[in-house]
């Protein structure tokens, strides 16, 4: 971050600062500098409340609300703090600026980082460079974090060239001739920088070559007298520089050292407010005490460090945001889990597998449930959680850099509302994932549960069942390839199709057979295993489909959320079938006699073809039906997956395009909704493997259950296939129902190109 005292010793600012609320200048100040960030914010919220903040005081809010991963608070804190600079309100205190501008586009950048969005960190470092270049300003400290972010997005977006050159940026600044805080911030940029890269030598000689700050902050506490009242007004820069010191010493591999470092920070008072290296140093000192021996005392550090995560996540409103923040603290979780296992302690890692994820599904579908409500408040808290919701969108939708600020504030206004007028929802936005006996009980009695875990090279599979859960290591060696070149199997119609599929059956459920019992399968796949058919895989005799009725499921813990299976209504069903798209070449007339046999067939049908099968249509009919039938293009947008969309008819002010981001907006009543159509079951994998589709936004919308494709299917098969299916949907379950039109149609079309695309999520029943 920047310089407290940006040109005179701390002890004088703190004696020429006034006050200019109940908290003040001097007080914060002090605060800040010792690095009692919760207090700071506590006392500062305290006085909003009175009235609007200026901009000294706020921007000594936000700073708090950054220190301490407060992100739902930040983002819209920051806005307030453009909105002041709008209006001419432009000095801080903290850092001296005579224009905040730039410590907007700086902390903003930072938070984008933590949250995984390193485009728009980049791009928000690049204004606070172009206020640099413009304002031709002397503060150094400007120019050295917005290219320390720029290295630390290249190296998070992979491009490890970029990351070098942001930071050989860095070195470039001249500070030879500036204040001795512009040298400690470059150093502590440098040192941050090449820690990320990996380059423990280096981190280590830029915290040791910046001598001056021992002398400075020795100099500044004899001045102030500080060190008679007991204060440290220098620990705000203190503790992530012996952070960073202890970690290179351990990368180097002086183990004791990094020990010795590490216990001494964790004894420092104000450590747990410094967020962003709280959970680092206890992830750190798990692994030493794992390398010692210590696993009971690994385990605990390691806990609490998820601890920290997640209470920092608890502090994220967004579905994206929430995503990207696990990324990466994927680590921290994993090597949990690996020594759970080797512990003998299945139940316990299978527990953070669920925690790991980042369960930002979870979380939606969970405010959509019906809680048991004081009568007098049922209407009120149904209103604002359908608000929040809508809101919620809004900025999920929204660039980050672009402003948003008077959505995030309407949205901070309705929460505050839902707390006060239900408390028992305050939670909502941040749920806990299932204990494992809970996911039990949850699992039918004739089922197996298999959830899939990949990290690194370490790849487990947890059986979980009534009567227990046991945990199994599989070989994780060419896995992502295996699958890949399975996948090009089936869509080129290849024979080299069947040995793949025997090989990743050996890898995936051989090893499981023993443990399996019942032929319900509950599979939650991780990683690149949510690309994988795998009702296709082959153990030498029968394939998986022959064997058992599957399902797939995002997460264990959406079991608690999955709306229940509910009455068909005689089968009332609404049927789309080969919009009309403008394009002759995107015709399906096989798909429009499929539409057409299943409306005969259902007896209760609205069919809507060609023009008449519109998105509008669709927005308006759907939740009135429990039934809802599908054929149509799909289309799998990997770099945008929230515009993922179903192509239907194009219709006054509507394109069409049934995206994922507008399912978030509707109130759906199904029972099941079946998408026959090409590449509806794909999703985007993202940190903390979450999966971003239109499964994710039809389960949102309220839908039970849903039968989705993983590639561009055939026509004659699907069509065939989903005759079959409506049929036996008549006397079985979804799941049972779903495997017997496979099967049927596996015995006209043997290749699984054409009978294994698709599976079912959601409801079994």
């Amino acid at each position: 971050m920047h310089s407290l005292a940006r040109h005179l010793p701390l002890a004088l600012l703190l004696a020429a600062s006034t006050a200019s609320h109940a908290i003040g200048g001097s007080e914060q100040i002090s605060l800040a500098g010792s690095g009692r960030y919760s207090e700071l914010r506590q006392q500062l919220e305290a006085d909003e409340q009175k009235q609007p903040l200026k901009t000294p005081d706020l921007h000594a809010l936000c700073f708090a609300y950054a220190k301490t991963k407060y992100y739902s608070k930040l983002m819209p804190c920051l806005d307030k703090l453009q909105q002041n600079a709008a209006k001419g309100d432009r000095r801080t205190r903290l850092f001296g600026l005579d224009d905040v501008t730039p410590l907007i586009h700086v902390m903003r950048a930072d938070a984008l980082l933590e949250l995984a969005q390193p485009r728009e960190a980049s791009l928000e470092a690049d204004k606070a460079l172009a206020w640099y270049d413009k304002e031709d300003s002397d503060d150094q400290d400007i120019a050295i974090n917005s290219h320390a972010v720029k290295a630390l997005a290249a190296l998070q977006s992979g491009n490890r060239a970029a990351a070098e050159k942001s930071a050989a940026a860095i070195e470039k600044v001249n500070t030879n001739l500036q204040h001795g805080d512009f040298k400690t911030i470059k150093a502590m940029a440098v040192a941050r920088v090449n820690l990320a890269l990996g380059n423990y030598q280096r981190t280590y000689k830029a915290i040791l070559d910046d001598s001056g700050f021992a002398v400075r902050a020795f100099a500044d506490k004899m001045l102030s007298l500080a060190f008679l009242r007991g204060e440290n007004n220098w620990l705000w820069q203190e503790l992530p520089r012996a952070y960073m010191l202890n970690r290179a010493l351990l990368g180097m591999g002086r183990k004791d050292e990094a020990r010795s470092g590490y216990d001494q920070l964790l004894t420092v008072p104000q450590l747990p407010d410094n967020g962003e290296i709280y959970w680092l140093i206890l992830f750190d000192r798990g692994r030493i005490a794992e390398s010692d021996g210590e696993l009971e005392k690994a385990a605990e550090f390691y806990r609490k460090a998820i601890e920290v995560i997640e209470q920092q996540r608890s502090n994220i409103s967004t579905e994206a945001n929430k995503i990207g923040f696990v990324g990466d603290k994927q680590d921290v979780y994993a090597g949990l889990v690996k020594l759970l296992f080797h512990m003998d302690k299945a139940a316990q890692a299978f527990e953070y597998i669920e925690r790991s994820r980042s369960r930002a599904l979870v979380d939606m579908l969970a405010t959509k449930q019906d809680f048991a409500l004081p009568e007098q408040a049922k209407q009120q808290t149904a209103s604002l959680l359908e608000e929040m919701t809508s809101t919620e969108t809004l900025v999920r939708l929204q660039d980050p850099g672009s402003g948003g600020g008077r959505q995030r504030s309407q949205l901070q206004e309705i929460r505050k509302k839902l707390r006060s007028t239900a408390p028992e929802l305050a939670s909502l936005v941040s749920v806990s994932s299932l204990p494992p006996a809970e996911i039990q009980q949850k699992v039918a009695a004739k089922e197996t549960l298999i959830e899939y875990f990949q990290q690194g090279g370490d790849f487990y599979a947890f059986v979980v069942k009534r009567s227990g859960i046991v945990a199994r290591k599989l070989d994780a060696n060419g896995l992502e390839e295996l699958v890949r070149n399975f996948r090009k199997a089936i869509e080129e119609q290849s024979a080299d199709a069947t040995g793949l599929s025997q090989t990743l059956y050996d890898r995936l459920l051989r090893p499981l057979e023993k443990d399996i019992s019942g032929d319900e399968l509950t599979l939650v796949p991780h990683s690149a295993l949510h690309y994988l058919p795998f009702v296709a895989l082959h153990d030498g005799r029968h394939y998986v489909v022959e064997k058992f009725n599957a399902r797939i499921l995002p997460s264990a813990s959406v079991l608690k959320y999955l709306r229940p299976a509910g009455s068909q209504n005689g089968g009332r069903m609404l049927i789309f079938g080969n919009p009309d798209l403008g394009d002759a070449k995107l015709d399906l007339p096989d798909a429009q006699r499929e539409a057409q046999a299943i409306a005969r067939q259902a007896g209760n049908a609205t069919l809507l073809l060609r023009r008449q099968a519109s998105e509008s249509a669709f927005r308006k009919l759907a939740p009135q039906y429990p039934l809802i039938h599908i054929a149509s293009h799909g289309q799998f947008a990997s770099e945008a997956p929230l515009k993922s969309a179903l192509l239907l008819s194009p219709e006054g002010g509507s394109d069409g395009r049934l995206s994922v981001d507008k399912l978030y907006s509707l109130k759906l009543n199904a029972d099941l909704i079946t998408l026959s159509a090409c590449e509806t079951g794909l999703g985007k994998v993202n940190s903390g493997d979450d999966v971003i589709g239109l499964n994710r936004g039809f389960l949102y919308a309220g839908a039970s259950s849903i039968v989705s494709s993983l590639w561009e299917v055939d026509d004659e098969a699907t069509s065939m296939l989903m005759m079959s299916f409506y049929q036996q949907l008549r006397q079985h379950g979804k799941r049972e129902a779903l495997r017997l039109a496979q099967r049927e149609t596996l015995a006209r079309f043997p290749h699984p190109y054409f009978w294994s695309a698709f599976y079912l999520t959601g409801n079994a029943n």
